[in-house]
């Protein structure tokens, strides 16, 4: 198929890679041109805007960091919808808004399109590995079509609903990851202070009740005070607003949820480390050389 890919970052670019690798065409942008070239090289063609994508494929992915940039790459003079051909798919992958995820399906209609939003789970190792967790929120006729597609990066596909359904399931997600990331920040911290041995704790975590992607994730990661990007620490702050945004429009409270927001507020805003991954976290007590 010709696909089009915008947003080739740490998930992006895994995802994009192996769509090529299945064989289909591949036109790609990024705002930051070099992070196509492995892409490039590898046989995917570079296009100078979101528009250009559109205009040379028939299913668009996007994968970018933040609502605004997806609004930008839709609705922009040099966006999506500005190239898009009638009869082609848009899907979102970008953790982003309902709100926003409804927005795009009711506009392409206008351009004789269909819409999807589908953001992942599974972080960097998902994504190199073609094991992601991919939440859709779209029509059904829709989601059968681009299904192969998801299969080639994915290991669990489920379509929740219609239009912003997919991020309604993400959020739900975040808000489980906001948990396990600091019980096993605390947990580190508890057992140090203990005087424990920690990869022996690791290890005896891992066998019983307490055992959770987190902990296997990054706490091997933290041991090697590596703190490179699975996922963007900023990234996860603003899943976390947009998680508590949607469950007060619901009247939830989710005291647990914004204790989770409030450290990570600390990590990213006060201590200026959005850039580490989300096991950064643990550098709130351990100081910045952890």
């Amino acid at each position: 198929m010709k696909i089009g890919f915008i947003g080739t970052g740490v998930m992006g670019g895994a995802i994009a890679e192996h769509m090529l690798d299945a064989g289909n065409t591949l036109t790609v942008y990024n705002r930051t041109k070099s992070k196509t070239d492995t892409l490039v090289a590898n046989g995917a063609t570079w296009a100078s805007d979101p528009k250009t994508v559109a205009e040379q494929s028939d299913v668009i992915f996007s994968m970018v960091g933040y609502p605004q940039d997806v609004e930008s790459i839709y609705f922009d003079n040099d966006g999506i919808f500005a190239g898009v051909k009638p009869g082609s798919i848009v899907v979102d992958m970008t953790t982003s808004t309902p709100t926003l995820a409804k927005r795009i399906a009711e506009a392409a209609p206008e351009y004789h399109v269909t819409a999807l939003d589908a953001p992942v789970s599974g972080g960097d190792i998902g994504a190199q590995n073609a094991t992601l967790t991919i939440m859709v929120g779209g029509d059904q006729a829709t989601f059968d079509k681009v299904l192969p597609l998801f299969n080639q990066v994915g290991k669990s596909v489920h379509r929740f609903g219609e239009a912003g359904a997919g991020q309604h399931a993400k959020m739900a997600n975040q808000i489980m990851i906001a948990g396990t990331m600091t019980g096993l920040t605390e947990m580190l911290v508890y057992a140090k202070a203990a005087g424990l041995n920690l990869p022996d704790v690791l290890a005896t975590l891992s066998a019983g009740g307490a055992d959770n992607w987190s902990m296997d994730t990054y706490v091997p990661r933290i041991f090697k005070h590596d703190y490179t990007p699975g996922f963007f620490a900023k990234h996860f702050l603003k899943d976390l607003r947009i998680a508590l945004y949607e469950a007060d429009k619901m009247h939830l409270n989710l005291p647990a949820t914004a204790a989770a927001k409030q450290l990570y507020e600390q990590l990213v805003d006060d201590k200026h480390l959005g850039n580490d991954g989300t096991q950064a976290l643990v550098k709130l007590w351990w100081g910045e050389e952890a």
